[in-house]
């Protein structure tokens, strides 16, 4: 990856979303990207909020052992008191499975990294402060921020 990337990240570039992905999961993970630290939640409140998704456990562990037979996909359909986000964690872990299945998803696909990937952590600011630049979307001196 190289500086252009950084900077991307430091103007609000985030991974996409897919929208197979739970609208709680996503909301959270957007909440966590916050550019601004302090509208971030902290890690007792996050640990929290995935312990209220670890309600569905049960379910997921369901899913893995039911949806595939033979290569076909099976949906089963139940109610619960909770049943809109059950039903969103399930169908995003069929998603998950689907695409093990079709052999789109799985660990082999982390084997096949970009050759410019930098895989050591280093620390970046001595690449920001070669070009001096200054964030397009706050106009905050980068060299400026404090931890």
């Amino acid at each position: 990856h190289n500086v252009n990337l950084i900077y991307e990240i430091i103007d609000g570039k985030r991974p996409e979303i897919t929208n197979d992905t739970p609208d709680c999961f996503s909301n959270l993970m957007i909440k966590c990207w916050d550019s601004n630290p302090q509208k971030r939640p902290t890690i007792g409140k996050i640990i929290e909020i995935l312990n209220s998704f670890n309600k569905w456990g049960n379910e997921l562990d369901f899913i893995t052992k039911a949806f595939f037979n033979n290569g076909l996909f099976y949906e089963q359909c139940f109610t619960t008191k909770n049943s809109i986000i059950e039903k969103a964690f399930i169908n995003a872990e069929a998603k998950r499975l689907e695409l093990i299945q079709l052999k789109k998803l799985g660990p082999e696909f982390s084997k096949k990294s970009h050759p410019k990937a930098i895989y050591t952590s280093r620390a970046l600011s001595s690449v920001i402060s070669e070009t001096g630049y200054i964030t397009k979307e706050y106009e905050y001196d980068i060299n400026n921020i404090r931890r």
